[in-house]
């Protein structure tokens, strides 16, 4: 039997290693077969029932590294050789939301987190607010990025506020992209963080994430999909009101910001603050309220918060 694998989603350096290194150790567990690997694609010939197991195997490595984003060689040889799915390792703690691309698991680091990550399972709209350095854009992200690898969603929308363009971005130069980029680099740096950059930029083509300014939502419903909303301080109320009633079936939506930091001409026309005091106690909607003690930044950022929070800007500023 002959038969050809394309290699989808999966980089042929990591799975073949340094000089072919552990594409070795896989043809060593598969003797029966010829294993040839030309870049992305994967020639075998040999008995159908051992390429049906090859199949198998190359499946656990993909969920694997679909899940974690990284993948040693101890943990290729216990696939290889572990006979059921107990092959798709442990994740190593039940607070793991999620893997960055660099391995390293994204775990709630507060109190607050923790408490965002369990309302977002149980709740179809969460508002995280609190002062900048809490993680609050960041666990939003986490949690959507896992939605997705889980099929629990299809797709991930984020946007944002394009404040200092007055939502009106047709002016500036260069394809809605370039046009975007700069309001929405947060969330692209937490998205990169999670998703390896190539496939991101794949997901982004076929539109399974999309990133797009709170102006650009009118007139949709959002479906199968965990959808963020980033800096919501800076929505108008009938800005935040349209957000809201987009939620379609089977989709999550995350609401995060911080009414000390409401950049909009008239901040009494904050959409944020507004939402907080008229949604609550609502059914199926939740809300986390971060402090300048969730700070997971410098340490200094707590200090500043501190420092601003002694004073009565805010309170002039209105």
């Amino acid at each position: 039997m002959e038969q050809k694998i394309d290699l989808e989603n999966i980089d042929p350096v990591v799975l073949y290693g340094i000089n072919e290194s552990r594409l070795e150790k896989i043809r060593a567990q598969f003797p029966k077969i010829k294993i040839v690997a030309r870049g992305n694609e994967i020639k075998l010939l040999g008995e159908t029932e051992e390429i049906k197991r090859f199949e198998e195997r190359l499946e656990f490595i993909k969920n694997h590294l679909n899940k974690y984003n990284t993948l040693s060689d101890n943990e290729l040889e216990s696939i290889l050789c572990y006979k059921d799915e107990k092959a798709t390792l442990h994740a190593g703690g039940g607070d793991v939301v999620l893997y960055a691309v660099n391995g390293i698991p994204i775990r709630p680091r507060n109190e607050n987190q923790q408490k965002m990550v369990k309302e977002f399972g149980r709740s179809d709209l969460v508002f995280a607010t609190g002062p900048a350095g809490t993680g609050k854009t960041y666990l939003a992200v986490a949690l959507a990025v896992r939605a997705l690898k889980n099929g629990n969603v299809h797709k991930i929308i984020l946007c944002r506020p394009a404040v200092e363009a007055g939502e009106k971005i047709g002016f500036l130069p260069g394809d809605m992209k370039e046009k975007l980029d700069p309001y929405m680099q947060a969330l692209y740096d937490a998205l990169y963080d999670m998703i390896p950059a190539k496939k991101l930029e794949d997901m982004i083509e076929d539109r399974i994430v999309q990133i797009a300014p709170l102006a650009f939502m009118r007139g949709r419903t959002l479906s199968d999909a965990a959808v963020i909303l980033d800096e919501a301080q800076n929505s108008t109320i009938s800005q935040l009101k349209m957000f809201l009633t987009r939620i379609g079936e089977n989709s999550k939506f995350i609401v995060t910001g911080d009414e000390t930091q409401v950049d909009i001409p008239d901040k009494r026309q904050s959409g944020l603050a507004h939402a907080l005091k008229i949604l609550n106690g609502i059914e199926g909607i939740s809300f986390v309220k971060f402090n300048r003690s969730d700070v997971v930044r410098h340490k200094v950022v707590k200090k500043i918060i501190e420092a601003y929070e002694k004073t009565d800007f805010f309170e002039k500023d209105k």
